[in-house]
């Protein structure tokens, strides 16, 4: 659990670890002595604690380092562990007494009483004493002074580049939930966020995205203690404050108008949409960007899209994650009219429908850098000729479920970044192999899915070896059976994140222990599959794993005593739909 996140739980729950501890490790008598002093000092402190919020953070911190003392009790030398003891016993006494109102007794042999209201506070800044207001009262006026401080900071400070991504997020309705992966490819195609350096355009996207987190224009969403951002929302109050600026301010603080930046793209919110349709005044003129921000039914009139040359992004698919947002096209026949958008350097057909094939003209947008089609049901096949698409830094082909084969040529692809959706089906429908891939020295990102007719070939997975800009990679088994488990894997050297989804296997294969696992492996996912146990069996080796998520594994048994020795250095844990699931979620306090 995270101790600043969950105050009031802090002492029962090292109390109860404490307990646990005394009961389920072998202890001597000098070591079970200081732990039951110190279970006697939290007992008897742990109503106090509910009452007195000022000055909590020592103990805390004290307390965040007494669990991590419990956790690796035994790989504490017994001198030091009594040394440590005694020093937390101490530290615990005096963050009590600061936390205590003058004149109440911290320690003895009675629990101490204390009435919960508290009659005075110091002022940290002028040294005087005031009456304190109620706790909820005091804490939103130090929120809004805060949040009226930081958007002052914030606008004030906030650097060129950061401007047109938070403008951009306006578009967004009020409360919407903002994926972040998908808009920092938006950005990318609609140029805010470039290469520079040694950084691609992606990575740069990530530390936009984490600069106006630490700026408060956006905040983090349903992470739970997750440290992983994945959604966000734009703050409420931020949202308030750009909406009523006017055009001199928010040329002076944000270096565009909003007449600008709106006048050259157009938002598609009306749930049916006709192109062309002069009913709707959607005309071309100089368009830079289509976005489809709420429509489920589009159309569009003969040639239009022809005639929108200076289109560099077409985002007609869903922003949203969720699948309910359902969006159909009354014809793939638009597509083909793309093919004279020479400037078009984003296209997104996410999550539509009635798409089965790409035609063969798609091929000649030579400035194409990210084609998403994920979740495009109906996609069946792509493009035979994608070979010429030399631009495409992505392609996502996830959770399209009627594809069966990757075309040959997407080896030729030598600026892919991301490939996401790889498949391999059976020897006649695979003409495309992950050991054609070798060539893809700028593939961060990949994910491979064995279809329902996979044939794998002899080396099939040792070759992702050769992969070696591979940070995050994910294998997905739409098949179930031992011996699509018993694959050989060989993984690249630079990997840092693995996802497993649908693992058929019920023990940790040889190629998931840690002596076969590059040490630079920091997160660890296991979606779904029969996974009984994470025993590995390498008592010398351990897993470098800070982040674990293990979800919908309904067979898999793992105690949280057991879990920690596996993974020594955990840092966050999450558990959905786990077997015998103690706890949701688990974050060491840093």
């Amino acid at each position: 659990m995270s101790f600043r996140t969950n105050p009031k739980k802090a002492i029962p729950f090292v109390l109860k670890r404490l307990r646990m501890t005394r009961t389920t490790k072998t202890l001597d008598k000098s070591c079970d002595d200081k732990l039951e002093k110190l279970t006697s000092q939290l007992d008897q402190i742990k109503d106090l604690f509910m009452a007195v919020k000022w000055n909590e953070d020592e103990l805390l911190d004290t307390l965040a380092l007494l669990d991590r003392h419990l956790r690796t009790i035994g790989n504490i030398e017994k001198e030091k562990f009594e040394t440590d003891m005694e020093t937390i016993s101490q530290r615990i006494k005096d963050s009590t007494e600061k936390l205590l109102p003058k004149g109440c007794p911290s320690q003895g042999g009675t629990q101490a009483s204390v009435s919960p209201k508290v009659t005075r506070y110091q002022d940290h800044k002028t040294g005087k004493l005031h009456s304190p207001p109620s706790s909820s009262q005091h804490k939103d006026e130090l929120h809004e002074e805060n949040l009226n401080q930081n958007i002052e900071v914030s606008f004030e400070k906030l650097e060129g580049h950061l401007k047109p991504c938070l403008l951009s997020l306006l578009v967004f309705p009020e409360d919407a939930v903002i994926n972040k992966r998908h808009t920092i490819y938006w950005w990318i195609g609609e140029g805010f966020v470039r290469n520079s350096g040694e950084k691609t355009a992606e990575e740069v996207g990530e530390g936009v995205v984490d600069e106006l987190l630490n700026c408060q224009m956006i905040v983090a969403h349903g992470n739970g203690l997750n440290p992983v951002v994945k959604k966000f929302k734009v703050n409420p109050r931020i949202r308030g404050e750009l909406l009523t600026l006017d055009s001199e301010k928010t040329l002076q603080h944000l270096g565009l108008s909003f007449k600008e930046f709106w006048n050259q793209r157009a938002w598609l919110k009306q749930r049916k949409v006709v192109l062309g349709d002069d009913k709707d005044n959607l005309k071309p003129n100089h368009w830079k960007s289509i976005f489809n921000v709420g429509a489920s039914y589009l159309s569009f009139e003969p040639e239009w899209l022809a005639k929108v040359k200076s289109l560099e992004v077409l985002q007609l698919g869903r922003w949203q994650d969720s699948p309910s947002h359902h969006i159909e096209v009354a014809s793939e026949e638009f597509l083909k009219e793309l093919r004279g958008d020479k400037q078009l350097k984003y296209l997104s057909l996410r999550g539509i429908s009635r798409i089965p094939e790409l035609p063969p003209s798609i091929a000649q947008l030579e400035n194409l850098e990210i084609l998403d089609l994920k979740a495009c049901h109906s996609l069946e096949a792509l493009p035979e000729n994608i070979a010429s698409m030399k631009s495409l830094t992505h392609l996502d082909v996830s959770e399209c479920y009627l594809l069966d084969s990757m075309p040959r040529g997407i080896e030729k692809l030598t600026q892919l970044q991301v490939l996401k959706g790889f498949v391999i089906g059976s020897s006649l429908k695979t003409p495309c192999r992950i050991s054609d891939l070798a060539n893809l020295k700028k593939l961060q990102r990949f994910s491979v899915h064995i279809g329902s007719e996979a044939v794998i070939q002899e080396m099939e997975f040792e070759s992702l070896k050769d992969l070696t800009a591979v940070k995050c990679l994910k294998i997905s088994w739409g098949v179930s059976g031992e011996k699509y488990s018993d694959i050989q894997v060989i993984f690249p050297s630079s990997l840092e994140k693995l996802d497993l989804e649908g693992f058929p296997g019920t023990a940790i294969p040889e190629w998931l222990k840690p002596s076969r696992v590059p040490g630079s492996m920091r997160k660890l996912y296991i979606n779904g599959g029969k996974l009984k146990s994470l025993d590995h069996g390498e008592i010398c080796h351990k897993w470098h794993v800070e982040i674990l998520r293990l979800r919908y594994l309904k067979q898999l048994q793992i105690e949280e005593r057991k879990l920690h020795k596996l993974f020594p250095s955990l840092r966050y844990v999450e558990r959905t739909k786990v077997l015998n699931r103690s706890f949701q979620e688990w974050r060491l306090e840093e």
